[in-house]
């Protein structure tokens, strides 16, 4: 069968300025996506040179590119302006490089930080702008989150508030369910769940009124069951599952809201304070256990957890960018995404999550996260734990937290 010529010179060159336009309409960042898919394509046109018509070859590449570019491009987000924002947790982390950076922006931000002599605090004071209030807020504290929302309708009078970040979270213990205590669980859920619930209600009247948008820092803890991180992640897990309830109710009012659910990135303190505070929580966690369950499991099992735990800190990402741009993205694009993925690897999580086995899913999560040993009780050789011994210290009492941001 005779084939088509293949497009003369001319006609390649029309396609190739044709293409440098629409690339430089769609705003492309160069980096590694990119000329991943241009290499792709390239092998395509390769291909396609030898394998179809001539029409057909071009009705492939230009589809092809097309979900390329619509891939790829950066959607066009919305001028900054006057556009207000209050971003809860700004003490460290995630919550104090997006304060910087909105800053810098042309923001108003309003940043929440728990203490005003922290030494993030202090940062963010000096390296920013008049345009970044600080304010004292502890969101166990019914009458601080009142104070904020008064503070917030005082500092948005001529400019409304355009976005709620709910960045601040807490986690104070790395054991397993059974070994947490159950104040622990109250003590996340009051952070990381009811107070994110009333801050977010109080806002929402100026929200609504600026057709704005809700972003929430959440945790792939809340979507998948971390090792010894039951506390957190179940509060995660209702942040999460009460800001799709908003998004599908706030829809009609204009109110967009993202979550968005980071890697692991090294968020804290300098590394040694870090490990101080662990040590700290593990002595208290050891010191409060009852003795039935500390025979149980054994001392070994907890400091093995607690290593394993340390260990994947210090694997941690310490460029806090990917989490920063997406709260940006969440913000400004004119149609934000639901779900933001940050970090690296997480692709792979979430496939072997949704789709692989379970016994597949619990391995991946213990090789990845923390893998823990055979508690005492269990180990060859040992007799099987005795019921009714003396109980220990009431496991609900005790391990109060540091603190929530």
């Amino acid at each position: 069968m005779e084939r088509w010529p293949w497009p003369s010179g001319g006609a390649w060159l029309l396609v190739a300025a044709r293409a440098l336009l629409q690339l430089l309409r769609a705003d492309l960042r160069l980096g590694r996506p990119l000329l991943a898919a241009l290499a792709l394509l390239a092998a395509l046109d390769w291909l396609c040179q030898r394998l179809l018509p001539p029409l057909a070859a071009l009705a492939v590449l230009a589809a092809a590119g097309w979900i390329a570019l619509s891939c790829l491009a950066r959607p066009p987000r919305l001028p900054v302006a006057t556009r207000a924002v209050l971003i809860t947790g700004c003490d460290s982390g995630f919550g104090k490089e997006a304060a910087k950076k909105l800053d810098a922006m042309g923001f108003t931000v309003l940043a929440t930080v728990l203490d005003l002599d922290s030494p993030g605090a202090i940062e963010l004071r000096a390296c920013c702008s008049p345009n970044l209030r600080l304010l004292q807020m502890d969101l166990t504290k019914p009458a601080d989150i009142s104070h904020a929302l008064e503070f917030t309708k005082a500092h948005t009078t001529s400019t409304g508030l355009w976005g709620l970040v709910n960045n601040a979270g807490l986690n104070d213990v790395v054991a397993d369910a059974e070994l947490s205590p159950v104040a622990t669980f109250r003590s996340c859920m009051e952070v990381n769940f009811f107070g994110a619930l009333q801050l977010t209600k109080g806002l929402l009247p100026l929200l609504r009124r600026s057709r704005g948008r809700i972003v929430t820092v959440g945790s792939p803890a809340g979507d998948m069951p971390y090792p010894c991180l039951g506390a957190y992640g179940t509060s995660k897990a209702a942040l999460v599952l009460l800001m799709d309830t908003f998004n599908c109710e706030l829809l009609p009012w204009g109110v967009k809201v993202s979550v968005i659910q980071p890697g692991c990135f090294k968020t804290g303190e300098e590394s040694v304070r870090k490990v101080d505070h662990w040590e700290r929580r593990k002595q208290l966690l050891l010191a409060n256990l009852p003795q039935e369950l500390l025979q149980a499991y054994g001392e070994d099992y907890i400091e093995h957890l607690y290593g394993q735990f340390l260990h994947s800190l210090s694997l941690a990402l310490p460029d806090l960018s990917p989490v920063v741009d997406a709260i940006i993205d969440a913000l400004l694009a004119a149609q934000p995404r639901r779900r933001y993925y940050p970090g690296r690897g997480l692709g792979l999580m979430y496939f072997i999550h949704y789709y692989l086995p379970e016994s597949l899913r619990r391995r991946f999560l213990q090789a990845f996260f923390i893998s823990p040993c055979l508690p005492r009780a269990l180990q060859p050789g040992q007799p099987s734990p005795t019921q009714g011994r003396v109980q220990g210290p009431d496991p609900n009492l005790g391990l109060s937290p540091t603190g929530a941001h």
